[in-house]
């Protein structure tokens, strides 16, 4: 007797991968825009390395199987070692040997931090999570500066092309990775709770004491922490091993099982006695470890973008191969019109993504890029780490059941996304931030309001976004309580402007009408008639 074939495969999609992460216009045109078109080519490169075969597997294997934590050796000799992937050293060293760490802050060339970010936005595509220690070491150099004498010592080593894994003594490797550990378990954001002390020692360096809820990356070479002198919270640099070669007493307590970014170790630690260096004046700590804190924010909005735009690929990728009730899926309205809110979503977060790169670059001559960069950072940060989670799992959809998943790598997107919201400082800390940005340093509104202007007079809906913008900050009733709302609508009139005067006139458009003038429903997929939906998806 002969059956018929049961399992002729067939209506399913092929693999994305091998696929150039590079090739996305908002990201080049923001690149060329913003002063770093020199290297496109290296982009380009790092793209086609990010989304091929074997990067693709390291980032998957890296979270497959995640970090494990050796507290002590077989003898019972305290070792404090985290055991990772070898792939997790794979990546780490391709981001470093590209320079997404430290290598901006000693390139003199114009746009070397819009470079870097290009770069960590492609490369993050083959997995978030080793971005983390990379994240750090970029915002600990500003921090560090705050102790010249350290910073002449390790500044060079932070921004080395090498990554030098291993337990040695600082200044005797080629390359270093620097951690943050800020957050204690009674305080959280509220760093001023911290209990942990910090006792001057003859020979200037402070004996640390305390307990650090939050370390991620325990294994960097070194970490800028908070602690507790005589003269209040203060910041000090703590190596993992010091100048004599001993250990440093840094002990890790456990990793923590969070919910994404596996393949990264975070960590509960103490301080049993550790030795570090004061790095800026007693009582100053807050002060200082910010400069680190508003750097890794940027990389907060790099990072929700990256995985934005990962996931409108997957699913317009899907959708163009998927048919269902006789039609491709991307043929089908519907369809277009949910993709095509994905791909807006995702354009208006790379295109703002760039834009505070560039203000980067320029904050260190430029007042007013300075100023710039200080509200529109933790103005984005607010509005696009928060989209994340609503846009991952909007695209998630488009698979079906097929996203649903693991081996889709849709469920990783997902698991990944409220990340960004959350690091230094989920979404009230930024808000609230945004609005004592404007009470301390006023320079700051100004500063918003000259970069939104001259897009003036080409979209109605955005000149009244920005009008609403100026009668909400002239309100003080109850400005906490509407902090969110006034947040989310500078974000919005942000990211309207510059997709208004640099953007593609059909993405431009949809934002203005549905983010702007509220002709949109409440999910993802609900833009007005009349969008020109073949534009848009045209970008991808």
């Amino acid at each position: 007797m002969t059956f018929p074939a049961t399992h002729e495969v067939f209506n399913q999609v092929p693999d994305l991968v091998p696929y150039q992460a590079a090739d996305d216009q908002a990201l080049l045109e923001g690149l060329r825009r913003e002063g770093a078109s020199w290297a496109e080519d290296e982009v380009r490169e790092l793209g086609a390395r990010a989304g091929g075969v074997e990067a693709q597997e390291w980032g998957r294997l890296a979270n497959e199987y995640p970090p494990v934590l050796h507290t002590h050796d077989r003898y019972g000799n305290r070792i404090d070692e985290v055991e990772f992937h070898p792939h997790w050293h794979d990546l780490m060293t391709v981001a470093v040997e590209h320079g997404l760490h430290g290598a901006p802050w000693s390139d003199p060339r114009p746009g070397a931090h819009v470079a870097r970010a290009a770069k960590f936005y492609v490369w993050g595509q083959a997995d978030a999570g080793h971005m983390c220690p990379i994240s750090m070491t970029y915002a600990a150099i500003p921090a560090l500066r705050h102790n010249p004498e350290l910073a002449a010592v390790y500044e060079p080593l932070l921004a080395a092309p090498h990554y030098d894994f291993g337990l040695r003594e600082p200044s005797s490797k080629r390359g270093l990775i620097a951690g943050m550990s800020m957050t204690e378990k009674q305080g959280g954001s509220d760093v001023r709770a911290n209990t942990t002390t910090a006792t001057p020692n003859a020979d200037g360096s402070y004996t640390i004491v305390g307990h650090k809820w939050f370390t991620s990356a325990p294994m960097s070479d070194m970490f800028l922490t908070l602690a507790n002198t005589e003269n209040g919270s203060s910041c000090f640099l703590l190596p993992r091993v010091l100048p004599d070669g001993t250990r440093n007493r840094i002990h890790i307590q456990r990793l923590k099982d969070k919910l994404g970014n596996k393949s990264n170790a975070s960590s509960e630690i103490e301080y049993q006695g550790a030795i570090g260096t004061l790095v800026g004046p007693e009582g100053r700590g807050v002060n200082t470890i910010i400069e680190m804190v508003n750097m890794t924010r940027l990389d907060c909005v790099i990072g929700s973008s990256t995985g934005m735009r990962m996931a409108t690929l997957r699913a317009v990728h899907h959708a163009r191969h998927r048919k269902a009730f006789g039609a491709l899926l991307i043929d089908q309205p519907l369809m277009r019109n949910v993709l095509a809110d994905l791909v807006v979503e995702s354009e208006a977060a790379t295109t703002m993504m760039m834009r505070l790169a560039g203000a980067t670059d320029r904050a260190g001559g430029d007042e007013q890029e300075a100023a710039l960069r200080r509200i529109a950072l933790a103005v984005t940060k607010y509005w696009v780490c928060k989209r994340a989670p609503a846009h991952s799992a909007e695209a998630l959809e488009c698979l079906g059941g097929n996203g649903y998943a693991e081996e889709s790598g849709m469920p990783r997107l997902y698991r990944e996304a409220p990340l960004m919201s959350i690091w230094e400082g989920s979404g009230n800390v930024a808000a609230l931030d945004a609005l004592r940005a404007m009470v301390k340093q006023p320079d700051s509104v100004e500063a918003f309001f000259s970069e939104v202007r001259p897009a003036e007079g080409a979209d109605r809906r955005l000149d009244d976004a920005i009008a609403r913008v100026g009668k909400e900050l002239a309100d003080f009733e109850n400005i906490e309580y509407r902090a969110r709302r006034i947040v989310e609508l500078m974000a919005l009139v942000l990211q309207g402007a510059q997709l208004v005067r640099h953007g593609h006139p059909a993405v431009a458009d949809a934002f203005c009408a549905s983010r702007l003038d509220s002709d949109w429903g409440i999910a993802l997929g609900t833009l007005p008639t009349g969008v020109d939906t073949a534009g848009i998806l045209s970008r991808i």
